[in-house]
């Protein structure tokens, strides 16, 4: 019986492409296949070595027979390991940040993007198969020469997000203040200086009594960390909180605690945090760029201009029960239940089935 190996650029908890590889794994070996998960070992977190291989065995422990699949979303040795490893391709692309958003931020970052970018024009012919988790996605590589990209449903586990949410900050989201809440990394893609303006506007001539809640990683971006936080000094906001990376039991807190989640990305190739919102019954506001027009599909609040002073009244008007929060919460369920109709493992299995024995 063939293996179904994958590669990843880095291995990490709360990370979505490594989320959606254990998850890939633990479908594959139910299907009866061997499966391991390969990434170099400077960037799988210490205490998940014993759930991922260095890289560098991959070309050992990989045959013809088996099956291969590559998560592509940065510059990573596994990108360059890919072409040469035997076995059948498959590419999964997760998109990869212009590197102009991290030149001043991170300039590793911006190196290492734009390597990515370099390696996924190099890559365009080498897999049998080529897949995308959006269409915005599938059009990038389109673009790179790609051919017969497909669209395949991210493989998120809702599970997690059923766990009981830390009662501590439960309590602290439920002082009477109004919660606007960001979820994701804290990079200079995400806008978050759009998100602060907003806020401004919201808080000094909108709903005094709020508080905004930024909820993700500032690992590599501690430079636009500083930004914002002095962002945030200079407009004299009161009750702004950088909860940083939390764990999913606070996560789900303060999705529970929020009143509205905002988003003012340029760049998505998904945007996992908006269904996580529609999950826990937050509307979401979010700014029509890239993959979210496409992610949202009809739901939430979308608006094609960030005129603060708009957003800021909208947000106070979405933030209240009645009428309006009712019918946006009502859409977002449609859209939810429209995702959660999809069965991945099946497409999934659909994709790969030409490389699979019957």
């Amino acid at each position: 019986m063939p293996a179904i190996h994958q590669l990843v650029a880095g291995f990490s908890r709360g990370d979505a492409i490594s989320n959606e590889a254990l998850v890939m794994r633990r479908l594959f070996r139910a299907w009866g296949f061997a499966a391991e998960i390969f990434c170099e070992r400077r960037r799988i977190l210490v205490e998940l070595r014993d759930e991922a291989r260095d890289v560098e065995e991959a070309p050992a422990r990989c045959r013809p027979e088996d099956v291969v699949l590559l998560h592509l979303s940065i510059g990573s040795r596994a990108n360059e390991i890919f072409p040469h490893l035997p076995g059948r391709k498959v590419l999964l692309y997760h998109n990869i940040t212009p590197p102009e958003y991290f030149r001043w931020v991170n300039a590793q970052t911006a190196r290492e993007l734009a390597r990515g970018r370099e390696q996924a024009q190099a890559l365009a012919g080498v897999a049998q198969i080529n897949l995308a988790d959006s269409r915005f996605n599938a059009t990038e590589l389109e673009a790179m020469g790609y051919r017969s990209v497909a669209v395949l449903p991210l493989l998120l586990d809702f599970a997690r997000l059923k766990a009981a949410p830390d009662r501590r900050v439960l309590r602290a989201c439920a002082d009477g203040l109004v919660n606007v809440l960001f979820v994701g990394r804290v990079a200079p893609n995400k806008r978050l200086e759009d998100v602060l303006a907003a806020f401004a506007c919201f808080q000094k001539a909108v709903v005094p009594a709020s508080r905004l809640i930024l909820a993700g990683s500032f690992a590599g971006t501690e430079r636009y960390q500083r930004l914002l936080l002095s962002m945030a000094r200079d407009l004299r906001l009161s009750n702004v909180l950088f909860a940083g990376s939390v764990p999913q039991a606070e996560l789900n807190a303060y999705y529970r605690g929020a009143h509205v989640l905002l988003c003012m990305s340029e760049h998505e190739g998904f945007c996992i945090p908006l269904l996580e919102a529609m999950w826990h019954q937050v509307p979401v506001m979010a700014y029509a760029a890239a993959a979210v027009p496409e992610t949202l599909d009809g739901a939430g609040v979308l608006f094609r201009e960030k005129a603060m002073e708009l957003i800021a009244e909208m947000m106070a008007r979405v933030a209240a029960p009645g009428a309006l929060r009712s019918a946006i919460l009502a859409g977002q369920q449609a859209r939810l239940e429209r995702f959660l109709r999809q069965d991945p493992e099946v497409e999934l299995r659909r994709h790969l089935a030409a490389l699979l024995p019957a």
